[in-house]
C-alpha cells in the first residue's frame, strides 16, 4: 500500500487536490491517520503540501514556547512530541537529531530503508494531445527555440493545429517525504503527471525528446525507438538550443525525421 504522504504527492503530481473529511458518517470506516494538514485557509497563497505543514509544525512549537507552564512537582516523562514525529515523517530529523531526545525517549519502530530522491525538471506539451515533446531542463525554451521547433515539425510533416504551450514538471513534488525506491517513485510521478493531463484531452502516441539528461535517461530507459515506461514509440535528438546554433546538426538531423508524416497521418486518420 502507497503511504499517505507519497500517495498526496502523486495527486500533487496529477493536479488534482486532496481533500479530508471533517466528519464521519455512520457505519463509515475511519480514515487512515496521517499527520497532514487538512486545507489552507481560502485567502491564503497556496503552497506545496510540505511547506503548509512546515509551517504548522513551526507555529505549534512556538505555541508551546510562549505558553506559561508551572513547574513539575517531579520529572515529566520523556516523551516524541507531535511535531517531531510529523518532523521524522517528513525527513527533517532522525530520531537521534531531534534536541533532548535520547536512545530511550525514543520508541523503538520498523527500520525503514531511505534513499536519496531523484531530482530533475522536463519541459513537457503534447501536440494536438498526441505526440508528447519532452525538453529535459530548468528553463522552458526561449522564441527562437519555439520556431526552430515549429519548422523542424513543419518540414517533416508534423502539423498540429496550434503550438502547445510548454509546462515544468519538476520531481519532487514535495520535499523531504521518505524515499524507499528513487527510480520507481520518480517514474510514478511522471505517469502521474501524464494520466491528470488526460483531462485536458491528453492521450500521447508518440514520444519525441530533445537533448540529453543523464536522469531522465535512467528514467524513460529509450531503446531501439521505444519508451517502456510509457509504452509508446519514442525519438531523441539534440536539444533546441544545439539545433539552433549548427546547420550541421540540422544537416544530421533531418534523415532521423523520415517517418514522422507518415506516422502523424496515419495516428490523425485512426482517429
Amino acid at each position: 500500500m502507497t503511504p499517505e504522504p507519497q500517495r498526496l504527492q502523486y495527486l500533487e503530481a496529477m493536479g488534482l487536490t486532496a481533500w479530508a473529511s471533517r466528519y464521519r458518517l455512520p457505519n463509515a470506516l475511519p480514515t487512515q491517520a496521517c499527520e497532514w494538514e487538512a486545507a489552507a485557509p481560502v485567502a491564503e497563497v497556496r503552497r506545496a503540501p510540505g511547506e503548509r505543514l512546515h509551517a504548522l509544525l513551526d507555529e505549534a512549537v512556538e505555541a508551546q514556547v510562549a505558553a506559561p507552564r508551572a513547574a513539575p512537582a517531579e520529572p515529566e516523562p520523556r516523551h516524541r512530541p507531535a511535531a517531531g514525529r510529523a518532523r521524522a515523517l517528513l525527513g527533517d530529523l532522525a530520531p537521534s537529531d531531534e534536541p533532548g531526545a535520547t536512545p530511550e525517549a525514543v520508541s523503538p519502530g520498523p527500520v525503514r530503508h531511505r534513499g536519496e530522491a531523484l531530482r530533475f525538471t522536463l519541459q513537457v506539451a503534447c501536440l494536438d494531445g498526441r505526440w508528447l515533446v519532452l525538453l529535459p531542463g530548468e528553463a522552458p525554451p526561449g522564441g527562437v527555440e519555439l520556431r526552430l521547433l515549429r519548422h523542424l515539425l513543419q518540414a517533416a510533416g508534423v502539423v498540429p493545429e496550434q503550438m502547445p504551450a510548454f509546462e515544468a514538471f519538476r520531481w519532487p513534488q514535495v520535499e523531504g517525504l521518505p524515499v524507499e525506491a528513487p527510480l520507481e517513485e520518480a517514474r510514478e510521478g511522471l505517469q502521474a503527471f501524464l494520466a491528470g493531463r488526460q483531462r485536458r484531452g491528453w492521450v500521447p502516441e508518440r514520444l519525441l525528446v530533445f537533448g540529453e539528461d543523464e536522469t531522465l535517461a535512467k528514467l524513460l530507459t529509450l531503446s531501439e525507438g521505444h519508451c517502456p515506461l510509457l509504452a509508446m514509440p519514442a525519438w531523441q535528438g539534440p536539444a533546441l538550443g544545439e539545433l539552433a546554433g549548427s546547420a550541421e546538426a540540422k544537416r544530421v538531423l533531418w534523415p532521423q525525421m523520415a517517418g514522422w508524416r507518415d506516422a502523424w497521418r496515419a495516428g490523425r486518420e485512426a482517429d
